[in-house]
């Protein structure tokens, strides 16, 4: 009886540890931070509280990370114009805002190879032509693998070091880490490795926005969604008003 007593317990405690090793982050965080949000995209309502450029662009994926369990993927091109050169398929969070916080993602490129080959990660989104975003590419130069403001204004990159690129590979996964530290300032990126940023930039023009994910003209998958921070703030409203609905 003891033993089937003990056999009992670690099956039901198993699932609450993997649960709970999930949510940790893969680098230390701040002081003070919490985990504000998590999503598995394994659920049917996983959706919920998102906004889309295009909502008839992206879908809940049944093959998330390692093929198990779901993801929010960007299978097509959204049918959407931007007001300034800006990237056109976005997904945000848009129910809520953050300011301060640390973002992790597993990211799968599904496009094909070519230099500009990228998924974008935005942050401090306050309207459609307001907002950054962090372009991780297969080479950088002017206008990819960089971090960038749109400001009313065609996209600038404002990196202050940055890589010569991202190997994406095919059909794999790579985990994401995006910082923002508001009173600072500071953005850093990185791509895999956790001790090292492929980009590190410096701006203070956007402090709280919506978060988010997509792509300038690709495709992708994004999994395991864990943000982190002081506090996010609850929002309500259209982000897209001209956004093509499912």
């Amino acid at each position: 009886m003891r033993l089937l007593a003990l056999i009992t317990y670690f099956a039901l405690a198993t699932p609450l540890l993997v649960a709970a090793d999930e949510a940790k982050p893969s680098a230390p965080l701040p002081e003070g931070y919490k985990l504000l949000y998590s999503q598995l995209f394994d659920e049917a309502d996983a959706l919920f509280g998102y906004q889309f450029s295009d909502a008839n662009a992206w879908k809940l994926s049944d093959k998330g990370v390692g093929d198990k369990g779901g993801a929010l993927e960007l299978h097509k091109q959204s049918n959407y114009k931007t007001k300034v050169r800006s990237p056109f398929n976005i997904a945000l969070l848009g129910d809520r805002t953050f300011g301060d916080f640390v973002l992790e993602a597993d990211a799968l490129q599904t496009g094909k190879e070519y230099g500009h080959r990228d998924m974008c990660f935005f942050f401090g989104f306050t309207d459609v032509t307001k907002y950054y975003y962090v372009h991780i590419a297969t080479k950088g130069d002017a206008n990819a693998h960089n971090v960038f403001i749109v400001n009313d204004a065609p996209r600038k990159n404002f990196a202050k070091e940055t890589t010569k690129g991202a190997d994406w590979g095919l059909e794999k996964w790579n985990h994401i880490r995006l910082e923002r530290d508001t009173k600072a300032g500071t953005i850093k990126v990185f791509f895999n490795d956790m001790t090292k940023p492929i980009m590190i930039a410096e701006d203070k023009t956007f402090l709280e926005g919506y978060i988010g994910f997509g792509s300038f003209d690709d495709t992708g998958k994004v999994d395991n969604v864990r943000i982190w921070g002081p506090e996010s703030k609850e929002k309500k409203g259209k982000i897209f008003p001209e956004a093509a609905a499912k």
